[in-house]
C-alpha cells in the first residue's frame, strides 16, 4: 500500500515537474528567439557596410555583439511581455483564439523590428547616424521629398528585404512557440509561476539594478564611432527617440529670428586673443579636471565651531588661479558635464546629454586635445552608463573610461558606487606607473557629496557637510600626493563643481547664490598666482583653456575665454523652464512657464532680459541643427 501511494506521488510530482517545464521552455524560447534575431542583426548591418569594419579583427565583430546585449535583452523583453500574457491565458483554455492573437502578434512584431532594422541599414549610409524618428518626421511631412534621393529600384529592394526578414523572424518566433508541446498544467501553480516570470521582465528592462535605466548610451564602448552605431539595436534607438521627442525649433520663440541673431552675435567670441602672456610654465602641460559633485563658494566660506568644511579646496584657490565671479550652468550633472567638456550651455527643459545623435556632433575639450596628440582618461566611481554619459564621454573622444564596475566590490561602500578617496588612489596609481611622454587629458567626477552622504566623516553638524569634508579632504591628499610625482611640475589642475548641490540648504532656483561655484586652476604648470574677477560660467572653461593653450576653438561658439579682454562676458544659465544672465551691469533671472521676471538687479535693470532670450532661443536653433 505504501509502495503504492508513493509510486503515486511520484507521478504526480512529474507530471507536476513536467507540465512547468513545457511553459517556461516556451517562454524562454520566445524570449531568446528576439534576442537571437537582434545579435544575428549585428553582424548583418556590418556587412552591409563592411568598408567602415573592414580593418576590424574578430574581437570588434563578437564586441559589437557583446556591447549591445543590453537593449537587445530589454527590447526581447518588451516583445515577450504580450505572448507571455497570453501563455498564462493557455494555462486555463485551449481556445484556438489565442494561438491566433499570437500568429497576429508575431506578424506584426516581425514586422516592425524588420522594418527598423532595414531601414536602419539603408540610412545609414547617407546620415552615420542610428535609427531614429527623422526619417519618420521627413516621411510623414513629405513621402515624396522623403524618397526624391534614392531610385526606384532602391526602394523596392528595401521593401523585399524587409518581406524576407520578417518572414524570417516570424518563422523562429513560430517555432519558438512550438517548442515545449502540450501537456496538463497545474493551472494555479503555472499560472504562479509564468506571472514571476512575466514580472522579471522588468529587470532587463530597465537594465539591471544599477541607479542607470537603460538607454541607447549603454553600448557605447569604442573611439570608432561605427563599431557603437552597430552595436545599437535600431528599434529601441528609434522607440527612445521618439519617446524623448521634441520639436527644439518651436521651443522659446521670443522674437524673430532677425532680432535673435543680432543679440546673440554681440554675445560670442568673435575674435580670439592673440596669446602674448601665457597662464602656463609649458605649452602642452598634462591636464587634469577634478569635477567636484555639488560644491559651492557659500561652503568655501562655512565654518563650524572655527574649523572651515573645506579647507583644502580653499588653500588650493589661493596657490593658484582662482575665478571669484564664476557660475554654474545649470543643476543637474547631466548638463554640468556638457557645459564644462564641451563648452555647451545647459538647456531648461532638456538634456542634449540624453541624445547621443546630437552630442556626437558636439565638439569638445578631448576631441581638440587629443588632435594635438593628447591621450585621455575618464575616472568616475559611479555608474558611467547614468543619462547616456558614456556615450557621450565616447563620442567626446575618451580613449578609456573608468567607471563603478572597474573597482573592487568591496570598495563600492556607497549607493552611487565606489568612494572618493577610492577614485582618487585609482588616478594617483595609474599616474605613478605611467612612463609615457605624451600629454594627457584626465577627468576625475567625485560623488560622495551627493545624497545618502554616506561617508566616513562625523565632524560637523549636518552629514552634508560631513560628505563635503570628506570629499575636499580626498581632494587636498590628491593634491598633496601629486606634488611628489614627476608629473606635477608640467600639470595642471582644473577643479570646478558641477553644480551647486545641498549646501546652502533650501536655495530657490531664483537666487543667484544658487549658481555661484568656484572654478581654480592650480598645478606645478601655473606660471603665477591670481584671482580672476571676470564673470564666466562653465561653458567659458574650453574657451579659456584653449585660449590659453593656443588651440583654435572657434567651433565652440557658445564658448567664451574669459580672458580675453575682447570677448564679451557674461554668466548663462537654466534650470527647469527658467534661466539667467549675469553680467556686471543686470542680475536677471526669468520663469518662463510665469512670464515672469524674478530676480532684477544691478545699475542696468532688466538690460539682461531680451539678451537672454534671444541667447535661449539661438541655443535651441542650434540643437536643432546638431
Amino acid at each position: 500500500m505504501l509502495l503504492h501511494t508513493g509510486k503515486k506521488n511520484a507521478n504526480y510530482f512529474y507530471r507536476l515537474i513536467l507540465s512547468m517545464i513545457i511553459y517556461i521552455k516556451k517562454f524562454f524560447a520566445v524570449y531568446f528567439s528576439w534576442v537571437l534575431v537582434f545579435m544575428m542583426q549585428k553582424p548583418l548591418f556590418m556587412l552591409c557596410h563592411f568598408g567602415l569594419y573592414k580593418s576590424c579583427n574578430a574581437i570588434d565583430w563578437f564586441g559589437v555583439i557583446l556591447h549591445g546585449l543590453p537593449l537587445d535583452l530589454a527590447l526581447a523583453a518588451y516583445l515577450t511581455a504580450l505572448p507571455a500574457l497570453i501563455l498564462i491565458a493557455t494555462v486555463w483554455t485551449s481556445s484556438r483564439a489565442l494561438h491566433i492573437i499570437v500568429r497576429i502578434y508575431f506578424g506584426i512584431a516581425a514586422t516592425i523590428v524588420a522594418t527598423a532594422f532595414v531601414v536602419n541599414i539603408a540610412l545609414y549610409g547617407f546620415w552615420g547616424i542610428p535609427l531614429d524618428t527623422t526619417p519618420l518626421f521627413y516621411f510623414l511631412s513629405s513621402p515624396t521629398n522623403a524618397l526624391a534621393s534614392v531610385s526606384l529600384w532602391f526602394v523596392l529592394g528595401g521593401a523585399v528585404a524587409i518581406i524576407v526578414c520578417t518572414f524570417l523572424i516570424y518563422r523562429i518566433l513560430l517555432m519558438a512557440w512550438k517548442i515545449g508541446g502540450k501537456g496538463t498544467p497545474k493551472r494555479v501553480l503555472c499560472t504562479a509561476l509564468i506571472t514571476i516570470l512575466t514580472a522579471s521582465l522588468f529587470i532587463p528592462i530597465r537594465g539591471g539594478f544599477t541607479t542607470s535605466t537603460t538607454n541607447t548610451g549603454k553600448v557605447y564602448y569604442s573611439e570608432h564611432m561605427p563599431l557603437n552605431h552597430a552595436a545599437v539595436n535600431p528599434l529601441f534607438s528609434f522607440m527612445e527617440a521618439f519617446a524623448h521627442e521634441e520639436d527644439f525649433t518651436a521651443q522659446y520663440r521670443f522674437m524673430d529670428d532677425k532680432r535673435a541673431t543680432e543679440l546673440f552675435n554681440e554675445m560670442i567670441e568673435h575674435k580670439p586673443d592673440t596669446l602674448n602672456d601665457s597662464l602656463f610654465t609649458t605649452r602642452r602641460p598634462n591636464i587634469v579636471f577634478v569635477v567636484l559633485e555639488s560644491f559651492s563658494v557659500k561652503l568655501m566660506q562655512t565654518r563650524e565651531n572655527g574649523v572651515k568644511v573645506t579647507h583644502c579646496i580653499d588653500s588650493l584657490a589661493h596657490e593658484g588661479i582662482y575665478f571669484d565671479n564664476f557660475y554654474a550652468n545649470s543643476f543637474r550633472t547631466d548638463r554640468g558635464l556638457v557645459a564644462i567638456l564641451s563648452g555647451y550651455p545647459a538647456q531648461p527643459t532638456m538634456s542634449i546629454m540624453k541624445y547621443p545623435h546630437k552630442t556626437e556632433h558636439i565638439p569638445s575639450i578631448c576631441s581638440i586635445l587629443k588632435q594635438k596628440g593628447y591621450r585621455s582618461k575618464y575616472y568616475y566611481g559611479g555608474d558611467a552608463d547614468f543619462c547616456n554619459m558614456r556615450s557621450y564621454l565616447v563620442s567626446s573622444g575618451f580613449g578609456s573610461i573608468v567607471s563603478e564596475t572597474d573597482f573592487p566590490i568591496s570598495t563600492r561602500r556607497s549607493k552611487w558606487g565606489a568612494p572618493d578617496h577610492v577614485v582618487f588612489d585609482r588616478v594617483l596609481n595609474d599616474f605613478k606607473r605611467c612612463k609615457s611622454k605624451v600629454p594627457t587629458f584626465t577627468v576625475v567626477q567625485t560623488l560622495s557629496s551627493h545624497e545618502p552622504f554616506d561617508v566616513p566623516c562625523n565632524r560637523f553638524r549636518t552629514q552634508s557637510l560631513n560628505a563635503f569634508a570628506y570629499t575636499d579632504s580626498c581632494l587636498g591628499r590628491f593634491v598633496d600626493t601629486f606634488r611628489t610625482l614627476p608629473q606635477w611640475k608640467n600639470t595642471l589642475i582644473v577643479i570646478v563643481p558641477d553644480h551647486l548641490g545641498a549646501y546652502p540648504e533650501k536655495l530657490s532656483y531664483y537666487q543667484l547664490s544658487r549658481y555661484h561655484i568656484p572654478l581654480i586652476f592650480t598645478g606645478g604648470a601655473i606660471r603665477r598666482t591670481r584671482t580672476v574677477h571676470t564673470i564666466g560660467s562653465q561653458q567659458d572653461i574650453a574657451a579659456t583653456l584653449l585660449g590659453q593653450l593656443g588651440i583654435d576653438h572657434r567651433k565652440m561658439i557658445f564658448s567664451k575665454n574669459m580672458l580675453n579682454p575682447h570677448a564679451p562676458h557674461f554668466a548663462f544659465f537654466a534650470v527647469p523652464d527658467a534661466f539667467g544672465m549675469v553680467t556686471e551691469d543686470n542680475q536677471l533671472i526669468y520663469d518662463n512657464s510665469s512670464s515672469k521676471v524674478k530676480l532684477n538687479t544691478g545699475k542696468c535693470p532688466g538690460q539682461n532680459l531680451e539678451r537672454s532670450k534671444a541667447y535661449l532661443q539661438k541655443l535651441y536653433d542650434d540643437i536643432d541643427k546638431r
